[in-house]
């Protein structure tokens, strides 16, 4: 196989590397002086195997674009099979029609990923499920629960109730809680704007227990926050969080300080993950995995069970 690291998490395509004891390509990426992304793979591909892993965090449209010119690049040097490894699917949170005359951009990025030549797809936590049927080619959906509850295990928080900020975060938040063997809660919100929310009402007993608030990303902070708020406010004891992409910048990572959060535990998904009260596990492994499994034609089930991990 081949591995080829774009531009958006370097970092963890060396981890990934390390993991499967396969160097990274040689590829240049520049910018001209327009702004233009040029792209070139120092190496024959012809024949190979190739992994692109690049995160569409932000800067979403330059990661994005990057991606897509480095599958074209990799489709012209001959490559036999392309998978695009994003373990942050940028775009994902518009997947559907929820005004009038807008687009519906998940659909349209696997489209564009599709024309450029992509195989395959290797992701992970998808904001929502549906999107893997966006696609035409396949594409192989990983948790990052394995993980993340292998931290709490090893963290042993005891009096433990897993609570979804949303009702969208119930079926996730409800896999955490039979995982950890733990009651489970639900906050009720409303959202004010695009960085403001309001949290309504508690449904479940919190008072006394510490609790673990579920979520598959977070940018903002403002539900997180809110929620621990609210549950504070119900008698909650230590208040964690269990993210899985942490898409933090100056903002959330504020209102975390000022938070009545303990400690946010979420993935090296995307370089933005860290902060004063922010511990991040390693998903090179996972996906690492991922590949070797989808390099060697094998089943990449049992990477999703998440209870006996």
């Amino acid at each position: 196989m081949k591995l080829i690291s774009g531009t958006s998490h370097p970092d963890l395509a060396r981890n990934i590397s390390e993991h499967l004891k396969v160097p990274l390509c040689d590829v240049t990426v520049k910018a001209f002086p327009d702004g233009e992304t040029f792209v070139k793979i120092n190496e024959n591909i012809r024949g190979q195997d190739v992994f692109i892993i690049q995160p569409t965090c932000p800067p979403t449209n330059s990661n994005l674009m990057e991606l897509l010119i480095t599958v074209d690049a990799a489709k012209r040097a001959s490559a036999k099979r392309i998978t695009a490894v994003i373990p942050f699917f940028g775009y994902a949170r518009q997947d559907r029609k929820d005004q009038p005359r807008v687009p519906i951009t998940a659909k349209l990025v696997a489209n564009l990923l599709d024309a450029a030549g992509v195989n395959r797809v290797l992701t992970m936590d998808l904001h929502a499920g549906q999107i893997q049927g966006f696609f035409d080619i396949p594409v192989d959906h990983l948790y990052a629960a394995p993980v993340l509850i292998g931290y709490l295990r090893e963290r042993g928080i005891e009096n433990l109730t897993v609570v979804s900020p949303d009702v969208g975060g119930l079926k996730m938040s409800d896999a955490y809680a039979q995982a950890l063997d733990a009651p489970l809660a639900i906050v009720g919100k409303r959202r004010v704007s695009a960085t403001e929310v309001e949290a309504i009402n508690v449904i479940g007993e919190v008072e006394g227990q510490d609790v673990l608030l579920v979520d598959d990303m977070t940018e903002t902070a403002g539900t997180l926050c809110a929620a621990a708020e609210l549950l504070k406010e119900h008698g909650a004891g230590k208040i964690y969080a269990g993210v899985s992409h942490g898409v933090l910048g100056e903002i959330g990572n504020q209102r975390l300080i000022d938070s009545n959060i303990e400690e946010l535990i979420t993935t090296d998904s995307t370089p933005m993950a860290k902060g004063e009260k922010v511990t991040v596990v390693s998903i090179a492994g996972l996906l690492g995995e991922g590949i070797r499994r989808i390099e060697n034609d094998e089943s990449v089930t049992s990477l999703f069970d998440i209870v006996n991990k």
